[in-house]
């Protein structure tokens, strides 16, 4: 793997930004320069649609086999991998051990930077073996830089070993992308704050994840129509919502429902076992 290249990389999320004098402008023109360069990231995700569909397919195709999804990165990057993992799980109602964030600098690293903890190229592999990965796993790396030691290594070890390879990244023809086998080039063009890829770059790979994820639970049968069947009932709200749910698709009585999904513990089951005891 070349790892020197990124040295003289030209790296567009280095670039100076379109704005100066930051410290004497209002907070209303700090305001609006922040949203004007906002309103760009959706566009450009847009144009990345081709490559996210054709990742999603590849997700949900292994998915079916068993397969599990790794995020890992470093940073705002690797925080936001783990935010989509721990979602998905209350939201979907799937174990936590289908989808998993890995973060440079371990659960230490959410709250608090861990110096050097990216630069390792071996570590993040490591973490994967202590997964168990296999062939029917998916690795995706987030980087906006597409070049941190930590993702680039990790990458490269399973793409070495016949693991889908996927990223996301803000540089074009990164060592991230080229360890890939599906690479989302989202170019959103220097930050607000020159370098500070928590902004443009952190919201785009929010956008994509969001789409990932939820591309491939939709395919995998966890909606149906637009609801979410499947959540996990951890609060009053959340029940009310499921009853809700039931109330709606089988016209009996909000008690009646509650009831009934409180036994059964989804929307889905309930729904699923009200129809049998139906069709008996």
């Amino acid at each position: 793997m070349e790892r020197s290249a990124s040295a003289a990389m030209i790296k567009i999320t280095e670039q100076e930004s379109l704005y100066d004098n930051l410290e004497h402008k209002s907070v209303g023109e700090l305001l609006n320069g922040i949203n004007t360069e906002d309103q760009k990231v959706a566009l450009v995700v847009r144009n990345c649609l081709p490559k996210i569909e054709e990742l999603v397919h590849l997700i949900v195709g292994r998915m079916r086999r068993g397969g599990r999804i790794f995020y890992i990165g470093a940073g705002t990057s690797g925080r936001l991998g783990v935010l989509d993992a721990s979602e998905l799980p209350p939201t979907f109602g799937v174990p936590p051990s289908l989808v998993l964030g890995l973060i440079a600098g371990g659960d230490t690293a959410l709250r608090h930077s861990v110096e050097n903890a990216e630069d390792d190229p071996m570590q993040g592999w490591k973490e994967l073996e202590e997964h168990k990965i296999t062939r029917r796993d998916i690795v995706i790396g987030i980087a906006a830089s597409g070049t941190t030691p930590y993702v680039v290594g990790a990458l490269h070890e399973a793409h070495e070993r016949g693991i889908l390879t996927g990223c996301i990244t803000s540089n074009p023809d990164t060592p991230l992308a080229a360890e890939s086998d599906v690479a989302i080039e989202m170019i959103v063009g220097p930050e607000f704050v020159t370098g500070s890829s928590r902004m443009k770059s952190g919201t785009g790979q929010k956008m994509i994840l969001n789409m990932i994820s939820t591309a491939a639970m939709i395919k995998l049968g966890r909606v149906q129509g637009n609801k979410m069947v499947n959540m996990q009932l951890t609060n009053q709200k959340l029940v009310d919502r499921g009853t809700r749910m039931i109330v709606e698709e089988l016209g009996i009585g909000y008690d009646h429902a509650k009831a009934m999904l409180l036994v059964h513990g989804s929307v889905k089951d309930a729904i699923d076992a009200y129809n049998s005891k139906e069709e008996l």
